[in-house]
């Protein structure tokens, strides 16, 4: 039986997603968050040397990295229809969004995460109003605009086709899932874009998506 080590309010949400629309039997071990920095536990190192999540276990193979992952499931299990044939065009824009969402999306959504911190974080007086200047200019000159090219284009892609790999769901969404719904609480996604919003009800409102929190013990975003 897979089982999916899942850390509590994080991109780990997509492969119990994955696994509830695909209707397999799973098993799932929750891991807690440190309640002051928000890291994941040590314990989870026990499964994979760098300690992250997610991670799945399917027997003897031990697999990390959320791509990785959705990729393998839907190798393995093809009758799930959550993959376009291989070599068609869908294919090959299901492949680039399954790269796109940690490749391209997450980076600045991270950088952002970082720099607010530092600028709300307690420093010593004298530091404290360098510190901040140096948070607001690189969101400002950098994070910002690349937040912003990010969404306008996935705002025009969905465009194209109801979902991202084409006018079937497929686990390419579920990969987007989480890159949107950060944008959407932490970099200013709202319903000036409507596609990306309609998006996020639409996956919302899926009961695996659904169910999917309840086995997880909460939704993808802290």
């Amino acid at each position: 039986m897979i089982i999916v080590h899942h850390l509590e309010t994080s991109r780990s949400h997509r492969i119990l997603w994955l696994l509830e629309e695909m209707g397999l039997d799973y098993e799932v071990k929750v891991y807690k968050r440190d309640p002051v920095t928000m890291l994941a536990p040590p314990e989870l190192k026990a499964v994979h040397p760098l300690g992250k999540s997610p991670v799945i276990s399917d027997g003897v193979r031990t697999l990390a990295e959320s791509g990785a992952i959705l990729e393998y499931l839907t190798d393995a299990h093809p009758e799930s229809g959550l993959a376009p044939t291989r070599g068609s065009d869908a294919w090959v824009r299901f492949v680039y969004w399954l790269h796109f969402a940690e490749g391209t999306a997450m980076p600045p959504l991270l950088m952002k995460l970082v720099f607010d911190r530092i600028e709300t974080a307690p420093l010593p007086f004298f530091a404290r109003p360098i510190a901040r200047a140096i948070a607001r200019k690189a969101k400002a000159g950098f994070i910002a605009p690349r937040l912003a090219e990010n969404l306008d284009f996935m705002e025009a892609e969905l465009g194209r086709s109801e979902w991202f790999a084409g006018d079937a769901f497929s686990a390419a969404d579920i990969q987007m899932s989480y890159p949107i719904e950060a944008s959407q609480k932490r970099a200013g996604l709202d319903a000036t874009r409507p596609k990306l919003t309609a998006f996020l009800q639409k996956i919302r409102a899926r009961p695996a998506y659904q169910r999917a929190v309840v086995r997880g013990g909460g939704g993808p975003m802290p």
